[in-house]
């Protein structure tokens, strides 16, 4: 890591502070990213489909992106520790956002294809770094309320985000002006991280002196068998999380809501997640892993609500869909950092984002399938994977050596 270019004395009170305004100022980076990237992915589904994909080309399509985003995640995460490059990776993975704008130019939807994976390689490339500086600031705040603060910032960009787009599409019906719109906010992201990292280039200073409890560091820098079971349940947690790309497919092909209107729909399930996270990531650090026992429990229902051929079910897929997103997003990262040890959080991050990645792929590539055999096969796929889930996480439960 580079030299501090803050006084080398800080006391815990001024650290504490430091840590706030770089949790803020990274949700302020995160925001701007969201604005870019979700703006588009909020449409994604539909515009494949406009541009000739079918529901399997689709749901693999998305899969492979999400794979590649999370996957390539297990590399930079490892290069990341070893390097110490924290900053660098970040800085150049959210420059890879540019990707989203030129998706105005393409004209079929294998160029589309394109410009998709490099965006979401630009995700995997920064988010490892990004996670682990993160964590070293909300040690002095609390994980799950400081992942929690910045996923609240993060997602009011992925509500304006989509909400940017449908402005765009309602301004002359199709897809390019929405895109280009997108160059706006890629650009602004690049600006402020880089006065982030001027501001604050060493964060990991700022959990030196944090006291920590006994199941939060391991003694030796090894992953624990807590950890890799905590991986499993987020593996199958992910694998029956139906995709937004999917089911908004579903919303237009059967008609039941708008095409301008879906950007919308994502605005309010990513408004929701904002605001779940802050009260997700201040139960997390009262009630621990507990909590996320929410999430297969709340998954099994997504996919009966959103693949319905009514309206007011859909909107409810849609809250539905960004409660658990907001899930994801804060306490699922938080246990990370509070089970893992600083040297090699780094790598923690790239393994699980790695299977989340590799979840979220085979089982949108699934989904897909299933859903043009019959959205019932969903139903049951579904039901099936969650309920694994839960009897992992029980088994995780038992695992740790201090159950929340």
């Amino acid at each position: 890591m580079p030299v501090m270019a803050e006084p080398k004395l800080m006391n815990a009170a001024d650290k504490k502070k430091l840590a706030v305004q770089f949790i803020l100022l990274f949700g302020v980076v995160s925001a701007l990213g969201d604005i870019t990237y979700e703006g588009a992915r909020s449409i994604y589904g539909p515009y494949l489909g406009f541009l000739g994909a079918s529901a399997a080309v689709i749901g693999l399509i998305t899969g492979i992106g999400e794979f590649l985003g999370y996957f390539l995640r297990l590399v930079s995460g490892y290069f990341v520790d070893r390097t110490g490059q924290y900053w660098l990776i970040t800085i150049l993975g959210y420059g890879m956002l540019i990707a989203v704008p030129l998706l105005a130019i393409a004209g079929n939807w294998q160029v589309a294809v394109i410009f998709i994976m490099l965006e979401r390689i630009g995700k995997a490339i920064r988010s490892p770094a990004k996670d682990a500086l993160l964590s070293y600031a909300t040690k002095r705040i609390g994980t799950g309320l400081g992942f929690g603060i910045h996923e609240a910032l993060d997602q009011t960009g992925a509500v304006i985000g989509p909400l940017l787009f449908a402005a765009g599409l309602a301004i002359n019906g199709n897809y390019t002006t929405g895109f280009h719109i997108m160059w706006i906010p890629a650009i602004l992201t690049v600006a402020v991280v880089v006065a982030t990292r001027l501001k604050v280039p060493n964060p990991a200073m700022l959990e030196e002196d944090v006291v920590h409890k006994p199941a939060e560091q391991p003694a030796d820098k090894k992953l624990s068998k807590a950890f890799w079971l905590y991986a499993v349940f987020t593996f199958l947690s992910v694998l029956g999380f139906a995709n937004f790309q999917l089911i908004s497919y579903h919303w237009q092909v059967k008609e039941v809501v708008a095409a301008a209107a879906i950007p919308t729909l994502y605005a309010v399930a990513m408004a929701v997640d904002a605001v779940g996270a802050l009260i997700i990531g201040k139960t997390y650090d009262k009630k621990g892993m507990i909590s996320l026992i929410a999430i297969p429990v709340l998954t099994v229902a997504i996919p009966f609500l959103g693949f319905s051929d009514s309206y007011v079910l859909v909107v409810a897929a849609a809250v539905l869909w960004g409660v658990v997103m907001s899930i994801h997003e804060t306490i699922m990262r938080a246990a990370i950092a509070d089970m893992t040890p600083i040297g090699n959080r780094g790598f923690a991050y790239g393994i699980f984002n790695m299977l989340y990645g590799t979840a979220w792929f085979v089982g949108s590539a699934a989904m897909g399938l299933l859903y043009d055999m019959s959205v019932h096969y969903i139903f049951s796929f579904v039901a099936v994977i969650e309920i694994i889930a839960i009897f992992v996480f029980l088994l995780l439960r038992s695992n740790l050596k201090h159950p929340a």
